[in-house]
């Protein structure tokens, strides 16, 4: 089967704000590289020299011997950052092939883009474009186990103890029967494509969909969980940018 990965790279995101902290400002300057503009998308911003969405990218491009898809990495971005992104190609001297395809208002409507551009024979990775620490083992697996079943969605189990908030009221859960779920999110093409067709078609409210696994699922697909990795982090604060910066280290 032919194999071939999206990669969603979303806009700023506001837990990159909280406590007053905007990319550029010193936590930028204090992981050892140039501070970007404030309001850089998260995606752009620097790990270990590169921007986080070109270190997700070449997790991909390098999984087997260089050439995993045999054809361009499909990219989300939003429209407006096209230039940015050809800018930051040449700056970093950045030439791994990719296929830029236009972000919409929301996730359901960027991988939807993004699965448009796609035949509907083999299998699709759909991951997050600011998990740059993925694995060619768990990338492998989740083709594997997609072809064999359909669907293969990276999780981990929870470590901390569970509380169910509803309304003033709140409970224990057992975390043995909860898992977080990361990307990549492995699909046959057939099968993803017709489930994000029918939420299309149903005009369903696309908040509704957390992730695209949700998707699958609300069009009767069975999901499939494989083991992810707890170093599979999602790049989404401050602080995680000084992890990220300290792993790589590690990683590389």
């Amino acid at each position: 089967m032919k194999r071939y990965a999206i990669i969603v790279a979303g806009g700023i995101g506001s837990r990159m704000r909280e406590n007053g902290t905007l990319p550029g400002d010193p936590v930028a300057v204090s992981i050892g590289h140039n501070a970007p503009p404030t309001g850089l998308p998260k995606q752009f911003l620097c790990v270990g020299g590169l921007p986080i969405l070109m270190q997700t990218i070449r997790r991909f491009a390098e999984s087997v011997d260089g050439s995993l898809f045999g054809t361009p990495t499909v990219v989300v971005l939003s429209r407006v950052e096209f230039p940015t992104w050809e800018r930051l190609c040449r700056e970093h001297h950045f030439d791994t092939p990719v296929q830029l395809v236009a972000g919409g208002s929301t996730r359901f409507e960027s991988v939807r883009n993004g699965l448009r551009v796609l035949g509907s024979d083999g299998l699709v990775a759909i991951h997050d474009g600011v998990r740059p620490f993925v694995s060619t083992d768990l990338i492998e697996r989740s083709f594997r186990v997609a072809a064999e079943k359909g669907s293969a969605v990276a999780a981990v189990p929870v470590k901390d103890s569970i509380r169910l908030v509803e309304g003033d009221r709140n409970r224990a859960v057992d975390r043995r029967q909860v898992r977080l779920i990361q990307t990549p999110q492995t699909f046959q093409l057939s099968l993803i494509q017709q489930a994000f067709r029918q939420a299309a078609d149903r005009a369903e409210d696309p908040s509704d969909f957390s992730d695209d696994a949700s998707v699958a699922e609300r069009a009767g697909f069975p999901i499939h969980l494989i083991e992810g990795s707890y170093d599979n982090i999602k790049i989404t604060t401050p602080e995680d940018l000084l992890w990220a910066e300290a792993f790589l280290k590690k990683f590389i």
